[in-house]
């Protein structure tokens, strides 16, 4: 038996099978030919109209797959899904999301605030003039005990109400942080409600993963049908949408938590001694990278020298994070024992290669020597240092490069060259220059093109004009610069 031109669709109004013919082909015995030609149910109809229907759940929700959760921003993905539900489900459409401080109790919210922060509104053009009466996205909002939103966030419960009205409506009391909306507005229908006549309102839940996520209310407008109808496919594509919001959502958390603790470690460099000038800049690449192990440090050594540093552990994340703090934590180490700079090298590579956690990494140490005006250096893998002098060119300065610490090769040696005062000594890590679609040495080239008239600026206003006319317009990695000038 042959089936053509069955149709569904999934929006407002409910589950609608709109089936546009059916034509029976090769029919033979007992198919029930006859009883279709009588007018008389064909046997199996109930069952085909569940079948359509399932087919078209399955296609709303590879939609909702493929629409929501595009990137791993959190305001992103729920934006799309905000777009995703207006105007197919309803005029207007919130997304909300629960505070990593919220304590749980499994698919509800247990005790503490009712705090979320809004993270998408998606409105009709007819409802956006008065978008200004509720919190906007990125503004934490408060809502009141009992109200729609707070019975979904207690419960873990979709919450229907056909005509809210009344003070139980006004589910917003604090439009976010200080300078947000004024208070009272109301949370999801304050705007629709100027439109006058009664409004509808369904807050389902976000839940993965066992928890609650945080909650979408739709809204629609006066003379619109109730939810009743649409609330189960609400609340499935509610789901589907979650696991994406989820995922933002915990790698917003981790990002967070790495970038914490980058800043915790990476401490600004100690105080030289007062014949040298220190400044430096750190800059994290963004959401496009977790936060990865670059740092820089200076040691104060005796009779007014000063070993500068800079490093970069391979990776990026926490564990990047903690292995740079360790390479940070045993160089200050070894550099106390007053060893020239290639041998403080030979040491942290024996040191960090018996341990298989550590990750390799690069490094350059610069001892400098004011009293002498030198400056000695030993590389692991790290780029060229930079040297900006006020009457000639800027150039590389060349530095035997030894393999990376953490591989146990050694082989690092040393390098002496002059340095004037007013020259201006230049480490950076490879996010600085490097460029996926260019050579390194076509990158590294840029540095040299600095030119000689910012000698005499301060040295943050230098690292200013490097960052502003080297830096990549989107950089992949880190950025870590440390400047030195020596004082007259």
């Amino acid at each position: 038996m042959g089936l053509k031109g069955p149709m569904m669709t999934l929006g407002r109004g409910g589950e609608q099978l709109r089936e546009a013919s059916v034509r029976f082909e090769d029919v033979g015995p007992g198919s029930g030919a006859d009883d279709a030609v009588a007018g008389r149910p064909v046997a199996g109809a109930s069952a085909l109209s569940e079948l359509l229907a399932d087919r078209a759940r399955l296609a709303l929700l590879n939609e909702v797959t493929e629409r929501v959760g595009s990137t791993l921003d959190l305001e992103s993905t729920s934006a799309e899904l905000a777009r995703f539900v207006v105007p197919r489900f309803a005029d207007l459409a919130a997304v909300e999301i629960l505070p990593p401080e919220a304590v749980q109790a499994g698919q509800a919210l247990g005790t503490g605030p009712l705090r979320v922060r809004r993270t998408a509104l998606e409105a009709l053009p007819r409802l956006r003039r008065r978008a200004d009466r509720i919190a906007l996205p990125g503004h934490w909002v408060r809502h009141r005990r009992g109200c729609p939103t707070a019975r979904c966030l207690e419960t873990g419960q979709a919450v229907e109400e056909p005509h809210p009205t009344g003070p139980d409506w006004t589910c917003e009391i604090n439009g976010g942080e200080p300078g947000g909306p004024a208070n009272g507005a109301a949370a999801n229908g304050g705007a629709a409600n100027g439109a006058g006549g009664p409004v509808s309102l369904l807050v389902v839940p976000l839940r993965a993963r066992g928890q609650l996520v945080g909650v979408l209310s739709l809204l629609r407008g006066p003379g619109a049908a109730p939810f009743a109808d649409d609330a189960a496919v609400i609340q499935t594509v509610a789901d589907r949408a979650a696991t994406s919001i989820d995922n933002a959502r915990r790698f917003a958390l981790a990002q967070d938590l790495t970038m914490e603790l980058q800043r915790a470690l990476l401490a600004e460099p100690g105080s030289p001694h007062a014949n040298l000038e220190l400044a430096s800049r750190y800059l994290p690449c963004g959401t496009s990278a977790m936060v990865g192990g670059d740092w820089f440090e200076t040691v104060r050594l005796s009779f007014g020298r000063t070993l500068l540093v800079v490093g970069d552990v391979m990776g990026h994340g926490v564990e990047a994070a903690v292995d740079m703090n360790s390479y940070r934590t045993l160089l200050r180490y070894v550099a106390a024992t007053d060893l020239p700079p290639h041998r403080i090298l030979r040491q942290l590579d024996r040191l960090t290669s018996q341990s298989d956690a550590t990750r390799p990494a690069t490094c350059l140490l610069a001892l400098v020597e004011p009293a002498r005006r030198r400056c000695t250096f030993a590389s692991a893998g790290h780029l060229p240092p930079v040297l900006i002098s006020p009457d000639r060119p800027t150039r590389l300065l060349p530095v035997p490069t030894g393999p990376p610490l953490g591989t146990g090769l050694g082989g690092y040696t040393a390098e002496v060259h002059p340095l004037e005062p007013g020259q201006v000594l230049l480490l950076y890590t490879d996010g600085l220059v490097e460029r996926r679609t260019e050579d390194i040495d076509v990158s590294l080239a840029r540095l040299t093109r600095l030119g000689q008239r910012h000698h005499a600026a301060s040295l943050d206003g230098l690292l200013d004009h490097v960052l502003g006319t080297v830096k990549p317009p989107v950089p992949d990695d880190d950025i870590a610069v440390l400047a030195a000038r020596i004082h007259g």
